[in-house]
């Protein structure tokens, strides 16, 4: 049925608005004392990026017009008889080493960038008109372990983007600015770029989950279990 969508939940921003950064200047195609400094002495760049799931819980105490009101489905004859939702989590920490050369008024950073995506424990709902065991509920459980799968399957695909694009980003050497404005330059960077990156790529499994929530796929739910499900909802609207 129906699935929630995750809301983003970002304790951190990044970004890829880098044009604040540059080498100090030179006349010289070599490298300058302070960048052979830089790059020789200070810590190499390091991005990792790490992605967890923390499991699912099903939930069956809910009525699916109390799902229905959940989701916010506003059409007539419409109804949620299960739902699925989660939060989507990036936690992100940023460290690094510095120098800082009076001579050109340059300073350098060695960005350290930690990135963490998470999903918080996906609820599954079955609606209570369907107790565990019976066709109806195994076809609606089933129907929404779909959407808590593609969650998880989203996972590995958004550590892999995210980690390329944060390792042609910071590739190995240190990021230079004038003395006094590196470390607000990055955090800038990474607040006006990274994390609606970030977040984009999270939101695209959106699109896939949608593709579950198919006309096709309902009207089979309709009619599984000899119209179980169907019987139910009638009897239900009628009040009995």
């Amino acid at each position: 049925m129906n699935h929630g969508p995750a809301a983003l939940l970002l304790c951190c921003a990044w970004g890829a608005a880098g044009a604040a950064f540059s080498a100090p200047a030179s006349s010289e195609p070599k490298r300058t004392a302070f960048q052979i400094r830089c790059e020789d002495s200070i810590a190499k760049t390091v991005s990792v990026l790490s992605a967890k799931q923390n499991g699912f819980s099903v939930n069956t105490q809910l009525s699916y017009k109390m799902l229905t009101a959940m989701k916010g489905v506003a059409r007539a004859n419409q109804y949620v008889l299960g739902l699925t939702r989660t939060e989507s989590i990036v936690q992100i920490g940023l460290g690094g080493a510095m120098l800082q050369d009076t001579a050109t008024g340059y300073e350098c950073i060695a960005p350290q960038i930690k990135v963490q995506l998470t999903y918080a424990p996906v609820k599954v709902y079955v609606g209570n008109e369907f107790p565990a065991g019976t066709c109806g509920y195994k076809e609606i459980l089933a129907h929404e372990m779909r959407h808590m799968q593609t969650y998880m399957d989203s996972l590995p695909r958004v550590e892999k983007t995210v980690n390329a694009a944060l390792a042609k980003r910071f590739g190995g050497k240190p990021l230079y600015a004038p003395v006094g404005t590196a470390r607000s330059a990055l955090a800038f960077e990474l607040d006006s770029g990274w994390l609606p990156f970030i977040k984009a790529e999270m939101a695209k499994v959106e699109a896939l989950q949608a593709q579950i929530d198919t006309p096709a796929e309902y009207a089979r739910l309709s009619k599984v279990c000899s119209g179980e499900i169907q019987k139910i909802l009638i009897r239900t609207r009628a009040g009995r």
